[in-house]
């Protein structure tokens, strides 16, 4: 494989709002894929990562192939998140205000296999270093059935990568809503957290 010359920044503060626009278009592009399958809009992106820029202490780390953004990811503390995952934390007995979110990784087909996934989460946990006081850093994923008529038979979960990083999956789910791209309306999702100490 050819090694490409990307570019990898970590963005904070008013430096996040310039991207939202590349951001969104990114999500939509890359969610629409096997296991979010979600029909995204560029409406609904605008407001939810309005809220997103506004959380204190967020990061994104953000890719690019010259001036083309090829993959991102988020990342913020928990307590700046929604109640839809900070409440099964806190039902856990977790303190939220000890716990680093990290968000949405989002990267195009065309650029995997550079070693982004661990500039994502590297960038991410030193932000979580950066601002201290945590002593846990944590992600979720959709929870779906194995004979879902849409899973590619190719389809490889990323468990190894994120047990190579010291995550492990925890027994504490969440749900969230969206539209599916073979579904008519929003349904509720399962999500699935997994958890590493800092």
């Amino acid at each position: 494989m050819e090694k490409k010359k990307l570019d990898v920044r970590s963005l904070t503060g008013a430096e996040i709002i310039p991207i939202l626009p590349d951001l969104a278009r990114l999500r939509i592009v890359v969610f629409r894929d096997w296991p979010y399958l979600y029909d995204g809009t560029l409406d609904y992106e605008e407001k939810y990562l309005a809220n997103f820029a506004a959380a204190k202490g967020a990061v994104v780390i953000a890719a690019y192939d010259g001036n083309e953004m090829i993959g991102a990811s988020t990342g913020a503390p928990m307590i700046e998140h929604a109640d839809e995952f900070g409440e099964p934390f806190r039902a856990a007995g977790f303190n939220i205000a000890k716990i680093f979110y990290c968000g949405e990784s989002v990267l195009l087909k065309s650029h995997r296999g550079y070693g982004l996934g661990h500039a994502f989460f590297d960038g991410r946990e030193a932000q979580a270093h950066a601002l201290g006081g945590f002593t846990h850093s944590t992600f979720c994923r959709v929870v779906r059935p194995d004979d879902h008529p849409l899973k590619p038979a190719d389809y490889a979960p990323l468990d190894g990568f994120w047990t190579k990083r010291g995550y492990a999956p925890v027994d504490i789910f969440a749900t969230y809503d969206w539209k599916d791209i073979d579904q008519p309306l929003e349904t509720t999702h399962r999500m699935q957290f997994w958890m590493k100490g800092l």
